[in-house]
C-alpha cells in the first residue's frame, strides 16, 4: 500500500471521528475458559484456541503457552502493524522487517517469594530491524511514532482492573 491509498482509506474515518468523537471508541475483547484440566486457561485466539499455563520458572512443564510470551507477541504484532502504517504514511519504503520484543519477569514476585519484587514483565524493548533507504533521522521519527501510536504498547502504561464475580 502506498501513502495516497492509506490516506484515502483513513480520511473518512478521521473525518467521522472528528465530527463524532464517540464513534472512535472501539471495543476490543478476549475470551478464555477452563475447558482443559490442570492449571491452564484456554484463550480463544484469532487462529484458534491457545492453552496457556504456568511458565517453567513458576512450576509449568513447558507444554502450554506462557502468558508473558503471549503479551509480547501481542505487543510485537501491534508494533509491526503500527510501524508499517507509520512508514507508509511517512512515504518510507520498507522492503522487509524483523521485529522482536524482549522482556524479563522475576518469578519471585509472581510466586510470592518476596513481596518487594514487582509482578509482571519489565524492561520490555521492541526491536525492529528493517531494510529501507530511510535516513537515521527518519528511523528515529519512525521509532517515536510507532511507540506513540502502538495501542498495545500504550496500553501497558496503565494496569488492568480485575473483577471476579459469581456466574
Amino acid at each position: 500500500m502506498d501513502t495516497a491509498t492509506l490516506r484515502k482509506l483513513q480520511a473518512p474515518l478521521k473525518d467521522s471521528y472528528r465530527a463524532d468523537p464517540s464513534a472512535a471508541r472501539t471495543p476490543v475483547r478476549a475470551r478464555a475458559d477452563y475447558r482443559d484440566e490442570g492449571l491452564t486457561c484456554t484463550v480463544e485466539g484469532w487462529a484458534g484456541p491457545v492453552r496457556a499455563g504456568l511458565h517453567a520458572a513458576t512450576g509449568g512443564d513447558g507444554a502450554d503457552a506462557c502468558s508473558g510470551d503471549m503479551l509480547l507477541e501481542a505487543l510485537v504484532a501491534c508494533a509491526g502493524v503500527t510501524l508499517r502504517s507509520v512508514a507508509t504514511a511517512m512515504g518510507l519504503t520498507v522492503r522487509s522487517a524483523e521485529l522482536r520484543a524482549d522482556g524479563v519477569f522475576d518469578a519471585r514476585g509472581t510466586l510470592g517469594v518476596d513481596r518487594q519484587v514487582p509482578v509482571g514483565v519489565s524492561h520490555v524493548v521492541v526491536t525492529a530491524e528493517i531494510d529501507s533507504d530511510a535516513t537515521e533521522a527518519d528511523l528515529e521519527r519512525l521509532a517515536r511514532a510507532t511507540e506513540r501510536y502502538c495501542v498495545v504498547g500504550q496500553s501497558l502504561r496503565e494496569p488492568a482492573r480485575f473483577v471476579v464475580r459469581p456466574r
